[in-house]
């Protein structure tokens, strides 16, 4: 077996790992908040969309102390990104996704002001411990509002979740069973990320990549299957407010939890690279904003707006492949994108906000 044979699988292994682990997780933490008389909605807001990010979180930890922070970086951003242009592009073109939580609304602008908070730390070059510090003391005062925020939830949505996380009765036997689901997740999500990280560091090695561009495709998507899983399956169920909220509640997690805790951790702190602070990183927060005019044009994400989104993350990673491979076509794309494609798209959705909020 070549060297590139052994790193793909190793790649495919870790993805397998840290679905089944993040999956464990999420499953063991759920039913015992639920056990422990924790609301549905803080259950779905927090356990499950933090849950769902613990793969980024096991990677981008394994990434710094291994010395390779662009793959920490890239995996977080990309995933973000992911998120929202593929995720909630994907589930929108299954079923419209009606966006009636007060909370998920609310949350948006915490998004947008957590990626420019991202953007603004990272212009000296590095998330150092005092910004780690501050990035999770931000998460632990968003967990607290979220707890506080969903006892004024409406019944319709209160009932949706109660549906998706019912309680069960919290036997010795039941406890012993979820806290095993739980410290097996943590393993399999600690083996699938050292698995994914030697695979992804060997083939960028290999084919010359930049540990930037890997961590942001490779890496990024894998991570982010949980979320797939969750918000696609939700979507169809009709469970429109889990599936939107699953994606920004990760989204705020990746951010404050994934590489705040990552720069607290790590020696030395999470190094920003200039291609990550001046591209990908406001990329990051152009998708976040995008989500502003979407999400508030009558409250629904529609088909044609999914499909925009989907539109977005291929035009997006087409963008990287360019770029990594020296392309000579990667200068005239970019200014295609930048020039036109982006513009007309923004005006649009400001078309379509401005139209929606005069309906009202």
């Amino acid at each position: 077996m070549d060297e590139t044979t052994a790193a793909v699988l190793s790649i495919l292994l870790g993805l397998i790992t840290l679905v089944f682990g993040g999956e464990f997780l999420v499953r063991g933490a759920s039913r015992l908040a639920a056990a422990v008389k924790i609301s549905p909605l803080v259950i779905g807001l927090t356990v499950v969309a933090f849950g769902t990010s613990a793969p980024e979180l096991a990677v981008s930890l394994r990434s710094a102390f291994a010395g390779n922070a662009d793959i920490a970086v890239g995996n977080a951003v990309g995933s973000n990104i992911f998120n929202v242009l593929f995720i909630l592009g994907a589930a929108a073109v299954i079923v419209p996704l009606t966006v009636a939580s007060r909370l998920v609304r609310l949350d948006v602008p915490l998004m947008i002001a957590a990626s420019v908070v991202l953007w603004i730390l990272g212009f000296d070059g590095r998330l150092g411990r005092l910004d780690g510090c501050g990035l999770f003391a931000a998460l632990l005062g968003y967990t607290y509002w979220c707890i506080r925020q969903s006892r004024k939830e409406s019944s319709e949505v209160q009932t949706e979740f109660a549906e998706e996380f019912p309680a069960e009765k919290a036997s010795s036997s039941f406890l012993i069973v979820q806290i095993g689901l739980i410290v097996g997740g943590l393993v399999l999500l600690g083996i699938g990320a050292q698995l994914l990280i030697n695979g992804s560091v060997a083939i960028a090695t290999r084919m010359g990549i930049s540990e930037l561009v890997i961590g942001l495709t490779i890496v990024s998507v894998g991570t982010s299957l949980p979320e797939v899983i969750t918000s696609l399956v939700a979507a169809w169920k009709g469970e429109r407010d889990i599936a939107v909220g699953n994606v920004v509640g990760s989204n705020i997690f990746n951010i404050l939890c994934v590489l705040g805790l990552t720069s607290i951790v790590a020696p030395g702190g999470v190094v920003i690279s200039p291609e990550a602070l001046w591209f990908d990183i406001p990329v990051m927060i152009a998708v976040a904003v995008a989500c502003l005019p979407i999400f508030f044009t009558g409250n629904v994400i529609t088909r044609w707006e999914g499909s925009l989104f989907l539109g977005y993350y291929v035009a997006y990673t087409t963008y990287l492949v360019l770029s990594a491979t020296d392309s000579p076509l990667t200068a005239t794309y970019g200014t295609i994108m930048l020039t036109v494609v982006l513009p007309v798209t923004a005006i649009t959705l400001v078309v379509s906000a401005y139209r929606a909020a005069r309906a009202v």
